[in-house]
């Protein structure tokens, strides 16, 4: 699956954020940051993101168990989390979401400031790749003083508590939006397939399908309103 094509934006640097991926966190942000754009917002909160983050593999991780592997540590968020908020694992995501966002508990912002080490930074690696010899530290800061001026077009801006949209990307993630989650999912499930090789149909465990109302209300206001003025309805299969 490719990315939606641009002559004038590094989509092959976007691309290639997912490139030797070890955790799924990459995935997380980048759908993360791809929600809070279509919902208008361009300088983001980094609280924000790593809220969504944790949302977006709640139902994941407490339905379906699904391993992320050893070494990711969002699995151990969303399950210490679940404890430390003393919530219900069928929380709605915006619920969830002002949970995570307005918490007061050190354990909870803990859990949600551990992924603000490597992820924001390690993200734009492709837009700026490491000098040889240099240590992660100086890596580090070297980008979050590059981003800020959007070079090499890079996605996105790095503060200390929140990122900027580089403008020029803003009409791409919006126009794009669907098909660039399912690029993430897709990644992401080709990803924890790989570490769950015995769990069936991956894909549909990561997104809680969504739940259907009721039909009450259209019997109600509708068909029996219909019924009582001709009495009956033909099927439009069989004509009986």
């Amino acid at each position: 699956m490719n990315l939606p094509f641009s002559d004038t934006l590094t989509t092959n640097k976007l691309a290639s954020s997912f490139a030797n991926t070890s955790a799924t966190y990459k995935f997380y942000w980048l759908i993360a940051i791809i929600e809070l754009v279509e919902n208008g917002q361009t300088n983001i909160k980094k609280r924000a993101i790593f809220s969504r983050m944790i949302s977006n593999s709640w139902y994941t991780v407490n339905y379906f168990h699904v391993s992320f592997g050893k070494q990711d540590l969002i699995q151990k968020a969303v399950q210490d989390i679940l404890k430390f908020e003393s919530l219900a694992i069928d929380i709605k995501k915006d619920n969830l979401i002002s949970v995570l966002e307005n918490s007061k508990k050190i354990e909870t912002q803990k859990s949600l400031d551990h992924f603000n080490l490597n992820v924001p930074h390690w993200f734009l690696s492709p837009w700026f790749p490491k000098i040889q010899g240099e240590n992660d530290s100086n890596y580090k800061k070297r980008i979050y003083s590059s981003s800020q001026n959007f070079e090499n077009g890079c996605l996105y801006g790095l503060h200390d508590e929140s990122i900027i949209i580089n403008p020029i990307w803003i009409n791409y993630l919006k126009l794009n939006s669907k098909i660039l989650k399912d690029f993430c999912y897709w990644n992401l499930s080709l990803f924890l397939q790989s570490r769950n090789p015995n769990v069936p149909d991956i894909p549909n465990k990561l997104i809680k399908p969504a739940t259907r109302n009721a039909l009450t209300k259209q019997r109600t206001n509708y068909w029996n309103i219909v019924f009582k003025e001709l009495g009956s309805v033909n099927c439009i299969f069989t004509n009986n």
